[in-house]
This record gives structure tokens, sequence and C-alpha cells, in this order.
């Protein structure tokens, strides 16, 4: 019997090379993009085993729509998993993001994820009748959901958010023995370095410009210390097929920071990190 999955944001990064790696093992995987033209790239290169579904997780019109030509391939056959991995980052000081950009992050990074595993969860469970194990859902959080660094408030906070979600939902569909897992990578190898490295003029004349300025050389070292894209799409392949998969997957030692150093300490060893330096009182 054919193995569907259901991953969002597939049309790059660590999506696609998720679908590559389900694809591979066997999987037939619905993959949600914004653009008809990713999708129609993609399904070129995994052939007849990926469908593309074009919706964004913030539109719940086209995600309704996703739904039902999902159930219209399947029929019978259940989801073995949604894979929430849509997300967005954005690196700026707290103190002067704009604040459209911050509700974006968490409608993407939060509520699209509440969203998608909404719409889906009928396609994830097993009735009395079904005849088949309940699906699970994947949720692809981030280092960031236990350690916050400085200009990555933002998109920590939607991470932090994210892992409670998890819990809640990993809590409540326990009455449907459904399994819902975090994967919790640190930096990895991916464009999206290539993205974020160029320094946001909005900051240029605010206190924080110096610290930022440094950050293409903070990222050149974040991608020696990066961990191969495998590596993930392994871990989530282990989240769907595991007998007994564990509550969440953290990728990083840095994890575990927050449990080993105090709030101070921590303070400290980030802002160092980041570049940022107090500056002196005038006398």
């Amino acid at each position: 019997m054919p193995r569907h999955v259901l991953i969002t944001g597939a049309s790059t990064g660590l999506g696609l090379a998720t679908a590559r790696e389900l694809v591979r093992h066997g999987y037939h995987v619905f993959g949600s993009v914004r653009k008809e033209a990713d999708g129609e790239r993609i399904r070129k290169e995994l052939g007849a085993a990926f469908t593309p579904l074009v919706f964004d997780v913030t539109d719940h019109g086209a995600i309704s729509s996703a739904v039902e030509l999902v159930r219209s391939q399947i029929g019978a056959e259940p989801l073995a998993a949604v894979v929430n991995n849509a997300g967005l980052n954005a690196i700026a000081p707290l103190a002067h993001q704009p604040l459209d950009e911050v509700r974006r992050l968490f409608d993407v990074n939060v509520l699209g994820v509440i969203a998608v595993t909404q719409a889906f969860l009928p396609l994830l469970k097993a009735g009395r009748d079904a005849g088949h194990a309940p699906g699970r859902v994947v949720n692809v959080s981030s280092v960031s959901g236990a350690v916050t660094m400085p200009f990555l408030g933002a998109y920590s906070a939607t991470k932090h958010a994210l892992e409670s979600v998890t819990d809640a939902l990993r809590r409540e569909l326990a009455i449907y023995g459904i399994h819902v897992v975090a994967v919790e990578p640190g930096s990895i190898r991916t464009p999206i370095f290539d993205k974020v490295g160029e320094v946001d003029p909005r900051y240029a004349s605010t206190d924080y410009a110096p610290a930022l300025a440094t950050m293409p050389e903070v990222l050149a070292r974040e991608w020696k210390g990066a961990i191969p894209i495998e590596k993930v799409t392994r871990t989530i392949r282990t989240a769907i097929e595991a007998r007994r998969p564990k509550t969440r997957y953290p990728l990083t030692a840095l994890w575990h920071a927050r449990t080993w150093l105090s709030d101070r300490m921590l303070d400290r060893v980030t802002t160092k990190a980041m570049g940022l330096r107090r500056i002196p009182r005038r006398s």
C-alpha cells in the first residue's frame, strides 16, 4: 500500500530535501508550494511520487481545497504523516522590528501549523473500522525553541510557541493514538544562509548597527558548524517510521544550554556571539 505524506514548504531547502528522502524510501509526497512553477519543477525531478499542492499556510480557503484534493487521490488510504515544515525567519533587533513582520512570522510559523494540522487531521485519524494505524504529526521546530539569540527574538518566540503547540497536540491527540513529534535542528546547510547574509539597511541608524554589520561573519561561522541537511531529513523519516517515536529530537547540543547554564551566563555567551557590546555611558 502506498504511504502518503504531506510536507508544507516543499519548494526549497529542508522541505524539498525531505520530499526527496521520503520518495527514495517509497512514499508518495504531497508537497505545498506557493507557485505552480515550483510544483512543476519538483514534479519533474521526483516524478509521479510527488504531487504539488499550491497553497500558503495562512490561506484557509486554499488549505481546505488542498485537503479535498488529497482526499480524492488517496481514497480510503491514510496519510502517514503531516510534516509541518513551512516557516519564516528574520534577523532584526526586537526593539525596532516592525510589528507587521512579527505578526507574519507568527502567522506562518505558529498559526499556519495549527491551521494545516486541523485541516488534515481527519486524514490522519484511525477510526475503529479504519483498518490502518493512525498517522503522525511532525513539527519542524528549532534550537531557537529552547535558546533565544539576540536578533532572533521574534523567530525564537514563534518556535517557543510551536514547542507548546506540539506539547498540547501530543497530549490531546493521544486519544486517537496519533504521535506528535518535534524535530529541533540548529543551523542546517541550506540556502537560507544566502538569504539572510546581507545587512538589513532598516537598522543602519540604530545602536545595533555595529553588531548587525558583523552578521555575515557570524553566519559564516554558523555555516562551518551547520549540520548536513541529510541528518535532519533522516530524523524526520525516523519520526514518521519509529514504532514509538521520541516526543522531540534535538539535533544540537545547544538545545540543552538552558539547563546547563544560568540565565546570566547565557546572556554573556549569546551577546558575545552576536557581537553586542554595552554602550559606554557619557560622563
